[in-house]
Parts: structure tokens; sequence; C-alpha cells
């Protein structure tokens, strides 16, 4: 089914590449000048429909400034915020002071420099993504288009002394991170495979990885859980056959597409679209809208029987209904 119809939230600055809702129901994103920004977006008025805020639009405030590039961000239960820094490693945010600490910038002694996704799970544990280890941000397309396979799903256990962990490897940029609701596993999106990959966290096959959805009809990016243990899963583009023939090239025919590609660099297609993918790997949802105004889809949660949405491409949020038919 389609896209509910999109409504704009306009923000003052570029690229709010995830969203994510703390516990007292406010909206968390980060923008590329290094702010991380808190909105209230809870319901004043009627059911929501495309068009002008009731009262208004929603205000930003400014509750931290990382220095970096703020991505990924994770709402802890003690009111602190991860926040995933493309520039400078995984960072702890406090909303409270605005006070940042790195908690990691190296894995394996390399620079931690496309740090992407994260997420805690109760003991404290952090899983966390590296959407690749050749390639900045700035670049991403290039890990896409020559298929680097150098992305990475490491943990970071509780503790000021612990050391990040690579639990899996040769990733094709690793990006979105999510846990199952029971906490057995982590599934990780690997977009340039278009794919979820699931590592098991207990059970017979601790440790273990598999698939958890497979040829999936766009590139998946940042992942959240919402009702039912669903995931919601933002597709940042369409599927593109081109780009599948090209990854079943040789290296070299790859590098050479990447070289051209970077001297011309393209808006991203008039799509909006989000997955909710259940716990066993089955589309309940999907979700597209042809939308040239809201174009490359970064993330998804879900708040107060709506959607939120993120874009690194655009100056907004955008918001729409809940849907309540499902496909499977």
């Amino acid at each position: 089914m389609p896209l509910p119809p999109l409504r704009p939230v306009p923000l003052d600055g570029r690229g709010p590449e995830d969203v994510v809702v703390d516990s007292a129901g406010r909206v968390l994103t980060g923008v590329e000048d290094g702010r991380v920004l808190r909105l209230d977006l809870s319901p004043k008025g009627p059911e929501d429909e495309p068009g002008s805020w009731t009262g208004g639009i929603p205000r930003a405030e400014v509750v931290a400034r990382t220095g970096g590039r703020p991505l990924g961000l994770e709402p802890l239960a003690d009111g602190g915020v991860l926040v995933c820094d493309a520039r400078r490693g995984l960072l702890r945010v406090e909303p409270s002071d605005g006070t940042v600490r790195t908690l990691a910038d190296t894995v394996d002694g390399a620079p931690l420099r496309f740090c992407s996704n994260a997420v805690a799970a109760a003991d404290g544990t952090v899983y966390f993504s590296v959407s690749s280890r050749r390639y900045p941000l700035e670049d991403w397309l290039g890990d896409i288009l020559e298929h680097s396979g150098t992305g990475q799903l490491v943990r970071l256990r509780p503790g000021g002394d612990s050391t990040p962990e690579v639990v899996l490897d040769g990733l094709q940029f690793a990006n979105g991170v999510a846990l199952a609701p029971d906490e057995s596993f982590v599934t990780v999106a690997e977009t340039g495979s278009r794919r979820l990959t699931r590592l098991w966290l207990t059970g017979p096959r601790t440790g273990q990885h598999d698939v958890l959805a497979d040829d999936l009809p766009g590139y998946p990016d940042n992942m959240s859980r919402g009702s039912g243990g669903l995931f919601w899963v933002a597709l940042a583009g369409p599927r593109s056959p081109r780009l599948d023939r090209l990854h079943r090239t040789k290296p070299t025919v790859r590098h050479a597409a990447w070289t051209l590609a970077r001297r011309v660099r393209t808006r991203p297609g008039p799509l909006a679209g989000v997955l909710g993918i259940d716990a066993s790997g089955r589309i309940v949802h999907d979700l597209r809208r042809r939308s040239p105004d809201f174009r490359m889809v970064t993330s998804v949660c879900e708040h107060d029987g709506r959607l939120i949405l993120g874009s690194i491409h655009e100056r907004a949020l955008a918001v729409c209904k809940l849907p309540s038919a499902s496909r499977g």
C-alpha cells in the first residue's frame, strides 16, 4: 500500500539523518553542523493532515553540539543519549547540560571514522555499526558502488574500561541496528546488499549469524522497533537493477563507476519509503510514495499513532499516519 501523505516539519538545519523519541515523547535528531536537536511533535489538534501545524511549526531546541556529524541516536534509560558521529566515533550526550563524552573512537586500533547507528541492550551493552572502513560519510556512494564489504557490527560492553569488539565483519555498508523484542538477537541493515543480517545473542545459536530478511525492495537504512515487536526500516531508495548488475562485475569496473559518479553528484529520486518487518523477517508493511518534496528517507520511528521520518538530504522531518492495514 502507499505511504500515507507526508506532513513536513521544517528544521533550521540540513540532514536529520536519524529520528528517535525519548522517554518524554520528544523527538531527537542530529543535523550536519553537529547539533543534536529536540522537538515536541505531540498531537495538539485534530488528526494530522498534510499542511500547516496546529499552533504553528514546532520549534527545535539545541541539546548538544558534537563538533562532528551526528548520525544514529539512541536514548538511554538514565536520560543520556548515544550519538554515532561520523567523524568523532561513538559518543554519549547529556541533554540536561549538553555534555559530550567519547565512548569509542577506535576499533581494533583503527580510527572509528564512519560510526553509523547504535542500540543499547537492557544490561547496558551497546551494539553499533561501522558503515565503511574505506570511505568517510562524504563518499558513502563510493562504498555502495564499489561494494567494498568493509562494514562492521561492534559490541561495547558496559564499564569504563571496555574495549570495542567486532562481532560481525565484512558487511556491505552496515547501517541501522535493532534488537529483537526479547533481545535474543541483534539485526543490522546491510544497505549495499538490500538485506537485514541477524546475530544470535541467546539460545543454541548464540554467536552465529544468518539473514533475517533478504532481497528487500530498496536499500535499508536506519531501523527502529515499533509496536507489536515490529521493526520499522527506512528505505533510502528503490532497488536499482543497474546497481545489482554492477555488483556482479569485477572490482576494477566498480571502481571506474565510482570514479565517474563522484564527478557528477545526482539528486535522490522522488520516492519516500519504509518497511515494517516482523521478528521472523516477514514484510508486514511495504509503504512507498512518490514524494518530490521529501526524498531519501534514512530513518523512521513510530510514536503516538504516527510515523516520523528523517532524511540526510532534507532540511525537514516528515510525519504521517501509522497505517493499520497489513500486507503479507
